[in-house]
């Protein structure tokens, strides 16, 4: 009878629910297996500039962490969970990746608890699938950075905001401050989140019929926020008065978009998305107010403002690349995934186009030839030999693959340091170095016999090298090069150059140089 009664009021039979969930335990296995197939094809890649960096920043004993970053511009909540990491599993490229794609996993469950508790269960397991196929988590998920963290954050964020603010369930207002926290120790372009987040909570206010509880809800958790990320704002400003991004150039209006279809893997995926997504949510807004309206409204303007505010930061100071979007992929999954299957058969099609697309995406291998070199010329770097880096930001890749343990120079002088680049007023010291001031003492105080290994750019697209950065490193490359293959004291023994046909984006060629003479 009572089994009856509750079938009656639409309760499924136990072994009903219980099929159920195991059939949706399969089905998110699968997901999870895909994602970790296709994100583990480039798990051994060899690192490029960043990814030294984060290895050589992470080696620094925990506590010390923050303080090197003084050096950096980042903040410090990945670097210290990467130390961890590798304290346990070791510092090799395929070790390192492991943790970004431990957080990439975990963003399938992720994204299909926030697309289902938000929109229904058709939104979480097309959330879900994206989450699995999407290329920038691809791509990221094989790279020793703090970006596949980033978008399980945002996926995370966007989803506590939606439920703590537009559906009115308190329980998550701490649950946003927690997780919004950890973005702002994660990466900086989470003030922009935070700014999107604002100008959502503004839209929510307005569609609500208790405007002022919304503000307070929101005060609640912003200031739990600012609280616990106040410990880290005198770092924060430092950074800001003396690093930065100098190696980027200000985006132009049209990033706006290309930023987006970055993210979304190609202007294929973001025109089948755009158009179907599009379709579904005028007919959500064309039913009249409702609180999933709302919701996609909100998550929406948290995007765009987002998007607007780190654009329009970046034309004041460099801040922008196409990397650090991933802050918006979170909201955007989520927009896709519970438009799309309002959209009918348009987002059917739409759906299966952009799986089509994603699922035959691999990311690409080929970074940095850094190791290439390293092997090459390794034996060459012997003990009292230098490694001269005229791309200052290369030193810690290169000290990683030749070791830590050798001499490096760049043309801001001795690196006391080989596992952090610093970037504290770099720009203004690059711009004042001159061969006489920095490279003239090395060469005069290096006995005979000893070695110069020059590692330089590979520059084969100057309208690449524009930024006030990286032309002053194309130049600098040239002259280091020029005075030190028209010194008299020095004898050129080797030299390598990547071949055209060799795919590597960040490529770098090598000139050996021995002291034979004493002039």
């Amino acid at each position: 009878m009572v089994t009856e009664a509750l079938q009656r009021r639409g309760v499924p039979r136990v072994g009903t629910l219980a099929t159920g969930l195991a059939g949706g335990a399969t089905i998110l296995v699968a997901l999870v297996a895909i994602s970790a197939f296709s994100r583990t094809r480039a798990i051994e890649a060899p690192f490029w500039i960043d990814e030294g960096l984060s290895v050589g920043i992470a080696s620094f004993p925990f506590s010390e962490i923050p303080g090197v970053l003084r050096q950096d511009g980042s903040p410090p909540l990945y670097y210290l969970l990467l130390h961890v990491w590798m304290e346990a599993f070791g510092t090799s490229e395929a070790a390192t990746h492991a943790l970004s794609l431990a957080f990439a996993l975990l963003a399938v469950p992720a994204a299909l608890w926030a697309g289902w508790s938000l929109f229904g269960r058709r939104t979480g397991w097309i959330a879900a699938a994206f989450g699995a196929l999407n290329p920038f988590l691809t791509i990221y998920a094989q790279e020793t950075r703090m970006y596949s963290l980033v978008i399980l954050l945002s996926i995370l964020a966007t989803a506590a905001f939606a439920h703590a603010f537009v559906f009115r369930r308190r329980r998550y207002v701490p649950v946003f401050a927690l997780v919004f926290t950890l973005m702002l120790y994660t990466h900086n372009w989470a003030l922009f989140f935070g700014a999107g987040a604002l100008a959502a909570l503004a839209v929510v206010a307005r569609q609500s019929a208790a405007p002022r509880l919304v503000w307070k809800d929101g005060a609640l958790a912003f200031g739990g926020a600012a609280i616990a990320f106040a410990p880290w704002l005198p770092t924060l400003a430092y950074q800001a008065l003396h690093t930065g991004a100098p190696w980027s150039n200000p985006p132009s209006p049209l990033e706006l978009l290309g930023g987006p279809a970055y993210i979304l893997s190609g202007q294929g995926s973001l025109v089948a998305l755009f158009l179907a997504a599009g379709v579904g949510f005028v007919r959500i807004y064309e039913r009249g107010p409702s609180l999933e309206r709302t919701a996609l409204l909100a998550i929406l303007t948290l995007a765009l403002a987002t998007l607007l505010s780190g654009w329009l930061f970046s034309q004041l100071t460099p801040a922008w690349a196409n990397r650090y979007l991933g802050v918006l992929l979170g909201p955007l999954l989520l927009i896709a995934a519970a438009c799309l299957p309002r959209a009918g058969r348009l987002g059917l099609v739409a759906l299966a186009l952009v799986c089509l697309f994603w699922v035959a995406f691999r990311a690409d291998d080929g970074k940095s030839n850094a190791a290439r070199v390293a092997t090459l010329f390794g034996d060459n770097a012997r003990s009292g030999d230098v490694i001269l880096v005229t791309q200052p930001e290369q030193t810690p890749v290169l000290a990683y693959y030749f070791g830590y343990g050798k001499r490096f120079a760049t043309p801001l002088g001795p690196v006391a340091d080989n596992r952090v680049m610093d970037w504290r007023d770099s720009l203004e010291e690059l711009g004042a170095a001159t061969p006489a001031r920095t490279l003239e003492p090395l060469l005069e105080e290096l006995p005979r016999g000893r070695r110069i290994l020059l590692i330089r750019p590979l520059v084969r697209d100057e309208s690449a090298w524009t930024a006030e950065w990286t032309s002053l490193v194309r130049e600098r490359s040239e002259e280091w090069a020029l005075a030190l293959g028209s010194d008299e004291r020095f004898t050129r023994t080797q030299h390598y150059v990547p071949p055209y046909t060799e795919r590597v984006h960040r490529a770098l060629l090598v000139e050996v140089f021995e002291k034979t003479g004493t002039g």
